[in-house]
């Protein structure tokens, strides 16, 4: 058994033990100069302070572990085998689970091993583990239950491939951990529900706004305006690029992409933004009763093609020239890489169609599905009105965490 005691601005360490006696502390430290008790504590009779009781064999060992340092006490690093010092405040109660797990498991140098300085607990050291922290990782540790379970599950893993294995240890020790109670974080979606409600709820007022007044806009002005929302609504894409250079290597010769879109990995993809004109998408007549696509569209989706074809062959050397030409613009270390790049397309409207038309379109979008998304600014706007409405749910669940909050209402939206 081990308890301690502050003795004039010292922690004592008191070790008994009913079988065997204490007493083999002392041959121990006769012999090597050095004991390990409960695999946690080294000490050597520097440390010890009690005298061997020839006629109370079963007498208690004392040795010092540590100093009083301000309103810390400080256990030497060589007493617990660490590479630093350990400081534990006052008022943290000394125990000896605090320093010791479960079959022996010495606490401090597996902590001590992920650290480049000394470990404090508790008090207001800047560096501190809060107590109520380090008492929460005491009950990370795994007991001796869970221990049994995994090494079952190992062992059961190797030999149920030569040998019939009485249960699947494997899937009880899976369902013990699917059962443990784990710590539940803070639910950050319901935490910014607010936040994103009226991000999304000012990017579907600020879209119908300009669908409103597009005639005002030109080309230019109406591509910059529109890549804010997108860039919102895709938020994966951290860095947007205008006539970016492109080499198409087949006619020796350098092009330029509209935009270019990178993600955090630095993946590229490449957006077309078209104003909204009307019936650019797919014709009004059937030809042989499909509407196919019209020239703007089809113009459109070869063009994107084109530029993914030439990026995808300038590769390793494209990425090369891509930071370095961009160098300035990007953080420090981060790489474009060309990644089977896809496409995204802006453009029209589908409001208005006859359902025969966004039939044939729908067919249109999903024979390019795999490499561009086709996306009309009805759609732009119905995509919105979808996440608008799954954060108002969220706000109200927040707002009103006891009551039984009514399905939201489905979006609006021709399409």
């Amino acid at each position: 058994m081990i308890e301690f005691r502050e003795i004039n601005n010292k922690v004592i360490l008191s070790y008994s033990s009913e079988y065997p006696g204490p007493a083999w502390v002392y041959h121990e430290l006769d012999e090597n100069g050095q004991v390990t008790i409960s695999k946690a504590f080294s000490f050597t009779r520097n440390e010890l302070i009690s005298s061997r009781d020839e006629d109370n064999e079963d007498a208690p060992i004392e040795f010092e572990v540590a100093k009083r340092t301000g309103q810390y006490y400080c256990f030497p690093k060589k007493v617990l085998t660490l590479e630093h010092d350990l400081y534990i405040h006052e008022n943290v109660s000394l125990e000896r689970k605090l320093f010791i797990a479960e079959r022996n498991i010495s606490i401090f140098p597996k902590i001590d091993r992920m650290v480049s300085k000394s470990i404090y607990v508790g008090g207001d050291d800047q560096n501190a583990i809060p107590e109520s922290v380090f008492r929460d990782l005491l009950k990370k540790f795994p007991n001796t239950y869970e221990l049994n379970r995994y090494a079952s599950a190992r062992i059961s893993s190797v030999l149920s491939s030569y040998l019939d294995i009485k249960e699947d240890y494997e899937e009880q020790y899976q369902q013990y951990l699917n059962n443990k109670v784990s710590k539940k974080g803070e639910n950050l979606k319901l935490k910014f529900s607010e936040i994103e409600l009226l991000k999304y709820s000012s990017l579907l007022e600020k879209l119908k706004f300009m669908l409103d007044d597009e005639i005002s806009y030109s080309e230019a002005q109406w591509q910059e305006e529109l890549l804010h929302i997108i860039l919102l609504l895709y938020p994966k894409y951290i860095y947007v690029f205008k006539e970016a250079p492109v080499r198409d290597t087949y006619n020796n010769s350098n092009r330029n992409i509209d935009y270019l879109l990178i993600d955090s990995s630095g993946n590229t993809d490449i957006i077309e933004i078209k104003k909204p004109f009307d019936k650019c998408i797919v014709t009004e007549r059937a030809y042989r009763d499909n509407h196919i696509p019209l020239r703007e569209l089809s113009g459109t989706v070869m063009q994107i093609e084109k530029y993914i074809f030439y990026l995808s062959k300038w590769g390793r050397k494209g990425e090369e020239k891509l930071t370095k030409h961009y160098k300035n613009d990007i953080a420090d270390g981060f790489q474009i890489r060309i990644t089977n790049p896809s496409g995204i397309i802006i453009m029209g409207r589908n409001k208005g169609m006859t359902v025969a038309q966004k039939q044939d379109f729908e067919v249109i979008k999903r024979k390019y599905k795999n490499v561009i998304d086709i996306i009309t600014y009805d759609d732009l706007m119905q995509r919105l009105e979808f996440t608008i409405a799954q954060w108002t749910e969220t706000h109200n669940k927040a707002m009103h965490p006891t009551a039984t909050v009514a399905a939201a209402p489905s979006a609006s939206g021709d399409g």
